[in-house]
């Protein structure tokens, strides 16, 4: 066997480095999402680029969609989170963001 065609044992596909990567991002930004919204959003966001990538370049594969339901889940739960949010702001209205404010003067 010549140099040129050994590869290492890995495949034309040049492995699953994408899809594990996608997965385990997807993973962690539903967990971040309870603490650091911020971080868990980045997270969800790359996991969701490297799984595409992953799913485009090399065909389906277990770990990229995993990657892309936990990535499109967590933005879903910050999605959700922004809304109630939102939602318990108006619903305090003028009044009660004042008084929220005298409580913390």
């Amino acid at each position: 066997m010549s140099e040129d065609n050994f590869n290492g044992g890995y495949g034309e596909s040049g492995g699953n480095g994408m899809a594990i990567a996608s997965m385990v991002l997807g993973i962690v930004a539903i967990v971040l999402m309870c603490c650091n919204t911020y971080i868990g959003m980045a997270c969800a966001v790359v996991g969701l680029i490297l799984g595409i990538l992953h799913v485009r370049k090399n065909g389906k594969n277990g770990m990229a969609i995993a990657g892309i339901v936990c990535s499109a889940v967590a933005i879903a739960i910050a999605v959700i989170a922004i809304i109630l949010v939102a939602v318990g702001v108006s619903m305090l209205g003028a009044s009660g963001l004042s008084e929220l404010q005298n409580l913390y003067q």
